[in-house]
């Protein structure tokens, strides 16, 4: 792909609906060989790190684990998957390959197998115990969490545990009540010295039952969550397209904006080539607005910018110039077929994400009927675009 320049929004950056996120310039065959691979990757990480993130939001500070793996679609799933949960603000990954491939911490408790392995409860416990005395965390509903499970885990935090200087990790719960579980289970740890162990909590958990959890005041402080995160189940695909913008002969000096039309105006393209400017509000450093231009457009800071919506042009906003920052989102990957950006650690990308999240607005990060970031255009790439639509339009009705 000697000729291919391209273009891309960093990972760990927040975008949103009709953005160019990726631009892809070169011989049009060669432009056409890499859609696949930058769509998939880009739609199915994207997914799983906005799932991620909207568990993480609603845990509300508490650990959020990612369990999923058996439930991923594919090996590669499970693994590319993990990385995009660590990245959208996991603390760890249940899929020990993603640890070695890419630094994300892999974290868990025993399995249910290993309490069956046993001939009791009391002597699985005590095993896991004796073999992992920094870090036990028992799981206790293999046969009933508050008739067994949880007083057995007592009973080896004191007689394995104590006399060697260790704190128990914690107890996890996997079925049932955990609202009314935790809450017992809490009582009854505490009641031995144990009010500071973990209680972790699974079983096909979202964000949704996670903040219902809250609300009944679970005392759970640790999720581990599986199929509704890797899998994104509730919302399955990442609508991320792949369109033609521009063209142009090997002897036009300039690229020809070009458009695609649809029934459906969220379907309609955004013609030419183009770039992202983030406009920032200097003040509390949150964001104002996204504006989509050409790429050779430049904006003085000073000034006064005047921003409206694509559809709806009616709806302007005025930013008073010295109130505002802008920052080009889109940074160059490959120059003629070589690549000229250092891609960070998943550490450093998680880290970046976690500061690009603080520039939202408390309002766009609800869970339910969330403010819009505004998504605008800048007036020389709108009237371009509704030159075009004009253009196609009376070309349209010539043919009928």
């Amino acid at each position: 792909l000697g000729d291919v320049y391209k273009r891309q929004v960093p990972e760990g950056t927040p975008i949103f609906p009709g953005e160019p996120i990726v631009t892809v310039r070169g011989p049009v065959i060669q432009a056409q060989f890499v859609e696949t691979m930058v769509l998939l990757s880009i739609n199915h990480q994207s997914l799983i790190a906005t799932k991620t993130n909207r568990i993480v939001r609603a845990a509300d500070g508490r650990s959020v684990m990612e369990f999923g793996s058996r439930r991923a679609q594919g090996f590669d799933g499970a693994i590319y998957g993990a990385r995009a949960a660590y990245i959208g603000g996991c603390v760890g990954t249940a899929c020990t390959i993603s640890d070695r491939r890419f630094g994300v911490p892999a974290l868990g408790t025993m399995a249910h197998s290993w309490v069956q392995l046993f001939d009791s409860e009391y002597e699985a416990f005590k095993a896991y115990a004796e073999e992992y005395p920094h870090n036990c965390t028992l799981l206790v509903d293999t046969y009933n969490v508050l008739k067994s499970g949880v007083p057995n885990a007592i009973r080896v935090f004191n007689e394995v545990l104590v006399p060697q200087g260790f704190r128990p990790a914690g107890i996890r719960i996997d079925s049932g009540d955990l609202a009314y579980l935790s809450k017992k289970a809490y009582q009854m740890l505490e009641a031995e010295g144990f009010g500071d162990a973990i209680i972790s909590a699974s079983s096909d958990l979202d964000e949704y039952l996670i903040d219902s959890l809250k609300t009944q005041g679970a005392k759970i402080n640790s999720w581990g969550v599986g199929t509704n995160l890797i899998t994104s189940g509730d919302w399955p695909a990442f609508g991320g397209v792949y369109k033609l913008a521009a063209a142009k002969d090997k002897d036009d000096a300039e690229f020809t904006p070009k458009i695609k039309l649809s029934e459906n105006s969220e379907k309609v393209t955004n013609p030419g080539n183009k770039t992202i400017y983030r406009i920032y509000d200097k003040e509390t450093g949150k964001i104002r607005a996204d504006l989509i231009c050409l790429a050779d457009e430049t904006f003085d800071e000073s000034k006064d910018m005047i921003i409206f919506d694509p559809i709806e042009t009616w709806k302007k906003t005025k930013i008073k110039g010295g109130t505002y920052t802008l920052r080009e989102l889109l940074v160059p990957i490959f120059q003629k077929g070589a690549c000229v950006y250092t891609s960070p650690s998943v550490m450093e990308i998680r880290d970046i994400c976690t500061r690009e999240k603080d520039t939202l607005w408390e309002e766009s990060k609800r869970l339910v009927n969330p403010h819009e970031v505004y998504v605008d255009l800048s007036d020389k790439l709108y009237h371009i675009k509704s030159d075009l639509l004009e253009e196609m339009s009376m070309k349209a009705l010539g043919e009928q």
